[in-house]
């Protein structure tokens, strides 16, 4: 991009590179739609983490959900910056080595990520930092950890784009 993007430019790139981390359908597609180098994520209770950390994450989701999906909720814009809600859904058919709490064995549920989002967008429309929120406890209790896990470690991160 030669201008810098408009609202709507910014909101379709986001919804696109949702799309793709979440499918795995194209990964250099979906890595074009981020600052590589600079890119930093910070998750629940202080986690940070870097693009690769973030592509990670998000092929650990792929490898435990089947049926994946990704919805974004209301945006709202203000300069480079967007916020919105997001949710990540799948079927929990294999272990997922990236849950807040470590390694657990799928439940064959369905579970749905509720995350509250701010991205932060660079002049070319590339995404360099991502802020997520979300109920660490509700997810456990989905993926089957238990009610003594959850309380154990309500803050525990788990990164999203």
């Amino acid at each position: 991009m030669t201008e810098k993007p408009t609202r709507d430019e910014l909101v379709a790139r986001l919804v696109r590179a949702g799309e793709l981390e979440v499918s795995g359908e194209d990964l250099a597609e979906a890595a074009a739609y981020f600052d590589t180098e600079g890119f930093r994520f910070h998750g629940p209770d202080g986690f940070e983490s870097d693009f690769a950390g973030l592509s990670a994450y998000f092929a650990s989701v792929r490898e435990a959900f089947d049926d994946r999906s990704i919805r974004r909720g209301v945006v709202v814009a203000e300069g480079d910056h967007l916020a919105c809600q997001t949710w990540i859904e799948g079927t929990f058919v294999r272990e997922f080595t990236q849950s807040p709490v470590g390694p657990l064995p799928p439940n064959g549920e369905r579970v749905v990520f509720d995350l509250i989002n701010i991205f932060r967008f660079d002049r070319r429309g590339r995404l360099v930092e991502e802020w997520v929120r979300m109920d660490n406890r509700h997810l456990l209790r989905q993926l089957g950890a238990g009610e003594s896990c959850a309380d154990n470690h309500p803050g525990s991160a788990v990164p999203s784009s």
